[in-house]
């Protein structure tokens, strides 16, 4: 059996074939590492992928990750290779958008940090994450619509939400890429940076969401994500849970002492 403190050596100690991980402070850096084919997403990427980020989730000294890729491709879309001859059942019998969930359901928060192509597959994980910081080289799309399918990891739908219907429709059926500014106008993009500060910005927003109380920035971004599964109604009362459960913990008593004490809060995320 493992201690914690053996747990938290494997966590950031793992290495990756197809990934580089790194941990500052108290933000965890994964980086797409497939430079040669600007960074497509196969099987082994998005398993490593999954695995880093569940593992830094689990990891008390981590409060938020970054996910970014190279100045020439966050990541030009899905490995075509590796589908190219597959059938339907083929495809359903290894299910691996699968491995996709498992991102979806990390807890933390994942700042996206974009340079370059960030294309089908790679447009998609983008918008897993919780925020993007996009550089002035960045560009968008989905162009599946080209080889003769869909989107297939969240595009159609994702894109609809922050686009609406008329948009989407456009760039996922004319498959036409788009600038970071487009993105950052519609609502896709945070910020547009120069490229040379993007992992600045980036670090710097991860600094000033880990000063929060992890269990406060927890139940938020979960309160956030569950406006795409409820009613209005049904947020709100899910909103108005996590908002009572919060005063049974320390940081909320911390949180508040501070404030009345007019100093920084000391966030412990118990």
């Amino acid at each position: 059996m493992t201690t914690k403190l053996e747990e938290k050596e494997m966590t950031t100690a793992t290495t990756y074939k197809n990934l580089r991980t790194e941990v500052t402070g108290a933000t965890a850096v994964v980086t797409l590492n497939r430079p040669q084919v600007l960074n497509a997403l196969n099987t082994e990427l998005m398993t490593e992928l999954a695995d880093a980020l569940q593992n830094f989730d689990r990891d008390e000294q981590v409060r938020v990750i970054i996910l970014t890729g190279g100045e020439r491709a966050f990541a030009a879309g899905a490995d075509i290779k590796e589908m190219a001859d597959e059938s339907t059942v083929s495809m359903m019998l290894r299910d691996n958008l699968a491995i996709w969930d498992k991102i979806r359901f990390i807890k933390k928060p994942i700042i996206a940090a974009i340079s370059g192509f960030a294309l089908g597959g790679g447009c998609e994980l983008a918008m897993m994450c919780d925020m993007i910081i996009a550089s002035e080289t960045a560009q968008f799309g989905q162009p599946e619509i080209n080889i003769g399918v869909i989107p297939g990891a969240g595009g159609t739908q994702r894109l609809t939400r922050v686009f609406g219907k008329y948009r989407a429709m456009e760039i996922i059926l004319s498959g036409r890429p788009f600038s970071a500014k487009e993105a950052c106008e519609l609502g896709l993009v945070n910020r547009v940076v120069p490229v040379e500060v993007l992992m600045d910005e980036a670090h710097a927003l991860a600094a000033e969401i880990a000063k929060k109380s992890p269990l406060a920035v927890r139940l938020a971004k979960e309160a956030v994500l569950k406006t795409y599964e409820m009613t209005l109604n049904e947020g709100l009362q899910f909103e108005r849970k996590s908002f009572y459960m919060l005063f049974d913990s320390k940081d909320q008593k911390e949180g508040m002492k501070a404030f009345l004490e007019k100093r920084p809060a000391n966030f412990t995320g118990r």
